[in-house]
């Protein structure tokens, strides 16, 4: 894989060879594979770019996505132009706690801009940044798909809705005490209104 593939990412050949799923990572991607015809194990992509990304600390490096299409028997453009396209994919290294506020039109009109503003300052960060110790980082999402309990903000596979800057202030108290990574594969996943 070179840099037509990931653009300015470089390629770390000895990082690569270290990539490999846990036993246990392994058994539920070749469970996924198995759900689709031979010949057909791309349409595996989006679940097992989600167990990558939760077992190789929270983003897709380039080595990371080269090891994915090598399980799946793909091309290493074929991840990238899957994990470059969803917003729910980190294509760099992010906080253990990935706040993704909806930006969509109802979030929008029930205060998500304000919510946005509030995260920043509270956490010292703008849109697109980690903070300095390495648990939050801030992304805004297209919609989510909560439009009737808006504002709202996804972390991991958790939604957080109804937001007030009391609910956000008690969700960075909850996640920093946890103190671990959040990621779509958790299935401890709530929905708090």
């Amino acid at each position: 894989m070179g840099s037509q593939v990931h653009g300015t990412q470089h390629f770390d050949q000895a990082k690569r060879a270290e990539i490999k799923f846990s036993d246990a990572a392994m058994a539920t991607v070749q469970e996924m594979i198995t759900r689709y015809p031979a010949g057909k194990q791309k349409s595996a992509l989006l679940p097992v770019l989600h167990i990558a990304q939760a077992e190789f600390g929270g983003w897709l490096s380039p080595e990371t996505m080269d090891y994915v299409a090598s399980v799946l028997h793909i091309k290493p453009i074929e991840v990238f132009e899957v994990a470059s396209f969803y917003s729910m994919y980190n294509l760099k290294p992010v906080g253990k706690c990935t706040f993704e506020v909806c930006q969509t039109s109802s979030c929008w009109l029930n205060g998500a801009e304000d919510i946005v503003r509030y995260i920043e300052k509270k956490l010292n960060i703008k849109v697109g940044e980690t903070t300095k110790d390495g648990m939050f980082t801030l992304k805004v999402a297209e919609c989510l798909g909560s439009c009737g309990t808006a504002p709202m903000l996804q972390c991991g596979a958790s939604f957080h809705e109804n937001l007030t800057f009391e609910k956000v202030d008690n969700l960075i108290e909850k996640y920093k005490n946890e103190n671990r990574l959040k990621s779509y594969t958790d299935l401890d996943y709530q929905n708090t209104l």
